[in-house]
C-alpha cells in the first residue's frame, strides 16, 4: 500500500507542476505555407513568424514608416523556399531567407536577406539583401488585431499578403 501512495503523490505533484506555464509568449508563433491546403505536401514556400498584437497601440509606432521592420515580433521572420521562385526580376534558389519590410504610407518594401537566426531587426545588414520589391498599400474595412501573413494563389504564382490594423499589402511571387 505504501508504494501505491508514494507513486500517487509523485504523479499528483508532477501534474501540478506541469500545468505552470510562466512567461508564455504574447506574440504567438505562426507558420503559413503555399499551397495552403494541408492535403498538399509538396510546398513551394513557407513563412515562419510571430504575430504581435495592436492592443490599442498605433500601428505607426509598432512598424514605423520608412524604417526597416522585423515583419512580426521576436525572432526575425523567415521564408523558406522549397523551389526557385521569382521576386520582382530576381529568381531566388531554394533556401531560407530573413524577411524584413519597410512600411510606408502608400507602399511597403519587402526585403529578403541572407541573415539567419537573428532577433528583430537590430542586426539588420543591407549588404546581405538578396532582393527588394515594393507593393502598394490598400485599406480594409476590417481591422486585424494581430499582424497576419497569408498566401493566395494566382495564375502565375502566389501573393504573399500581410495585414495589420486596416493596412493590407500583397507581394507577388512568381513560379
Amino acid at each position: 500500500m505504501k508504494p501505491f501512495i508514494t507513486t500517487l503523490i509523485c504523479l499528483v505533484s508532477l501534474h501540478l507542476s506541469a500545468q505552470n506555464f510562466k512567461g508564455m509568449d504574447k506574440s504567438p508563433l505562426d507558420i503559413v505555407a503555399y499551397p495552403t491546403s494541408y492535403q498538399v505536401s509538396d510546398k513551394a514556400a513557407r513563412v515562419i513568424y510571430s504575430r504581435p498584437q495592436l492592443k490599442g497601440r498605433d500601428l505607426n509606432d509598432l512598424a514605423p514608416a520608412g524604417k526597416v521592420w522585423r515583419t512580426g515580433a521576436n525572432e526575425t521572420t523567415e521564408i523558406q523556399l522549397f523551389k526557385p521562385l521569382k521576386f520582382g526580376n530576381t529568381t531566388l534558389p531554394e533556401g531560407t531567407y530573413s524577411i524584413f519590410t519597410i512600411p510606408g504610407e502608400d507602399s511597403w518594401t519587402l526585403i529578403l536577406n541572407k541573415a539567419q537566426n537573428t532577433w528583430g531587426a537590430y542586426s539588420y545588414n543591407d549588404d546581405l539583401d538578396v532582393v527588394r520589391i515594393s507593393a502598394p498599400v490598400t485599406s480594409a474595412s476590417e481591422s486585424l488585431e494581430a499582424f497576419s501573413i497569408a498566401f493566395e494563389e494566382r495564375a502565375d504564382g502566389m501573393d504573399l499578403h500581410m495585414g495589420w490594423g486596416t493596412v493590407r499589402v500583397a507581394f507577388p511571387i512568381l513560379f
